[in-house]
């Protein structure tokens, strides 16, 4: 009866006992059924050769000289690298317990000697149909691990771009509306501020003119107050130019920030983003919250214009900001963040490979090893259920990584804050099908 394994690629066995005869007979047998085939005379030896180059399958002798094969197995299996090599051993023994024994170590077979050729060469075929099976199987777990990734990954990029992509609208969308009502109140306030000022000249005119006037009218000075009206007036209408201003500002950071009718790709200024992500955190970060007013400290270097996808990058600088925000929040609640102190830090320079580097830090509650590696992981989150989405970061690190080819990395400890550091290059070359 021939075995010869046609359909299985060409293994190589392993044989490991201390009798010569033995491995004569048994090496020349599998090279005769064109299997590569090492020998080992001992379990030292064994050990050796399998950690140098592991192979498909070992012939293991039980009774050897200072180490037995019983050893040997445990051994084999406790290492991570040899663990999955499967072990036949070879034994005279044929007692029960030998074999219960030889299966509680880690081994897939025993043979008993003397040899069978027809049930030695079955046993070797039918365990290495088995190591190839489970081969196979592994790799088709290891393809679909990866496919639930990409998925995982695909997900998650879909669901922070139809986000971005509706905050951006929502912003471009705002920023029209409040433009033109902003727009009339802004351009009325000063022809206003001037009739009333005509105003208030006309009655002093008449004040004058008519240094007694009626009871009613004197009533009515008195009623209104008509001295402190003429003072407050002017700080009203200062106080509503301001405002004015204000939301002008805003709205500029908004389009900044949204830049929906612009082009992709473009050359922007990244410290124009930033403050524009600033303002628009502004009131996360003044005193109208319940914590104290977050100090930003800002370190810009001087930086060439950026090609850049600009909105995106901007994405990237709100969500680290607003982390940072959390963050600090976290700490004063914890007392980790003295409430004298709440920084957040925000520094860019040219580097010498012609790439920008951007660094946030804070001085919040900090980030230890273990949530470290997993934060660019999608829908990790170690926020509250309802605050956070798990997706802020990992979009974050697509769009520096992926997008700009570049960096985004984190250096932190518990209590001790966090420091998110960006490097893109000057010039980005747009990738075809990006």
């Amino acid at each position: 009866m021939n075995y010869k394994p046609d359909t299985i690629f060409k293994a190589d066995i392993l044989i490991v006992d201390d009798t010569p005869d033995n491995l004569r007979f048994l090496s020349s047998l599998l090279l005769d059924e064109g299997y590569n085939v090492r020998k080992s005379t001992n379990g030292q030896m064994a050990l050796t050769a399998v950690k140098t180059v592991p192979p498909d399958l070992i012939l293991l002798d039980v009774n050897m000289p200072n180490m037995s094969g019983y050893e040997v197995c445990e051994l084999l299996k406790k290492d991570s690298q040899t663990s999955s090599v499967p072990v036949i051993f070879l034994s005279a023994l044929d007692d029960v317990m030998d074999k219960v024994k030889a299966f509680k170590v880690g081994g897939v077979d025993y043979i008993t000697k003397p040899f069978k050729i027809e049930e030695v060469l079955a046993r070797i075929q039918n365990q290495l149909t088995i190591r190839n099976l489970q081969n196979e199987l592994q790799a088709q777990n290891t393809q679909l691990q990866q496919a639930l990734n990409e998925l995982k990954k695909t997900q998650a990029q879909l669901v922070q771009k139809e986000k971005m992509l509706g905050l951006g609208q929502l912003a471009a969308g705002m920023a029209h509306e409040i433009n033109n009502s902003i727009g009339f109140v802004s351009s009325n306030l000063e022809p206003a501020s001037e009739y009333i000022q005509d105003l208030l000249k006309l009655i002093n005119l008449y004040q004058q003119e008519y240094p007694n006037p009626s009871i009613p009218i004197q009533e009515a000075i008195q009623e209104i107050d008509l001295d402190f009206l003429s003072l407050d007036i002017k700080k009203i209408m200062g106080s509503m130019q301001t405002g004015a201003e204000r939301i002008s500002t805003m709205i500029l950071a908004l389009r900044i920030f949204s830049r929906l009718n612009e082009s992709d790709i473009k050359a922007v200024d990244i410290h124009e983003g930033l403050d524009s992500t600033l303002l628009l955190l502004q009131h996360r970060l003044r005193k109208e919250r319940k914590c104290p007013e977050i100090k930003v400290i800002k370190q810009y270097g001087n930086l060439p214009l950026v090609t850049c996808y600009a909105s995106q990058l901007n994405q990237v600088f709100f969500n680290l900001l607003n982390n940072a925000i959390d963050a600090i929040d976290s700490g004063l609640e914890k007392g980790i963040t003295e409430l004298s102190s709440p920084t957040i830090w925000i520094n860019t320079e040219l580097t010498a490979y012609k790439t920008v580097k951007i660094q946030i830090k804070d001085n919040g509650i900090g980030i230890d090893e273990k949530v470290r590696s997993r934060l660019f992981n999608p829908f990790f989150t170690t926020k509250p259920v309802g605050q956070g989405s798990g997706l802020g970061l990992v979009t974050s690190y697509e769009i520096v990584v992926e997008k700009h080819k570049g960096e985004l990395r984190c250096n932190s400890l518990p209590g001790q804050g966090a420091e998110f550091t960006i490097e893109i290059p000057v010039q980005l070359i747009k990738n075809i099908g990006c």
